[in-house]
């Protein structure tokens, strides 16, 4: 997000806020497509567009994709398929594994280099038994990175 809509967003949630003294530490907040989302009393308040309300079911099926820590946003799984409602959850982004590149989820084999050894001539089989992985992650990796 810029610099620019993060202050119109600030701005709105303190309208919408005011009792809040600091909107940014105190609310639920998730950023998707370049929108700043406050989740409040079972609202989804997109405060970079003037406080417009979310459609729950659709942005929760995104903002479901993200596990939260202490601090904030610590994992995503990125869709991997165009059925988003079934799409596994075997490719993960993490700041703290590979410095945040796309890796198998619960390891740190980066999908990257699945790819190119993929597109090297490996199969996905010689690379399942290599990782020890399973062949559905090393086809998801391959879907993930094709994308």
């Amino acid at each position: 997000m810029s610099l620019q809509r993060i202050r119109v967003a600030i701005d709105e949630l303190r309208r919408q806020y005011p009792k809040l003294t600091h909107p940014l530490a105190q609310l639920d907040l998730a950023v998707l497509n370049r929108d700043l989302y406050a989740d409040r009393d079972g609202l989804l308040v997109d405060a970079s567009r003037g406080g417009q309300l979310g459609i729950r079911g659709v942005l929760e099926l995104y903002l479901s994709r993200v596990e939260k820590d202490d601090v904030g946003a610590s994992r995503l799984y990125p869709f991997t398929r165009p059925h988003l409602e079934t799409a596994p959850r075997l490719v993960a982004i993490d700041p703290k594994i590979s410095f945040g590149r796309p890796v198998i989820a619960g390891t740190s084999i980066p999908t990257a280099v699945l790819h190119e050894r993929w597109k090297a001539g490996d199969s996905i089989t010689d690379l399942a038994e290599d990782y020890d992985r399973g062949v559905a992650e090393i086809e998801e990796a391959l879907r993930y990175e094709a994308a």
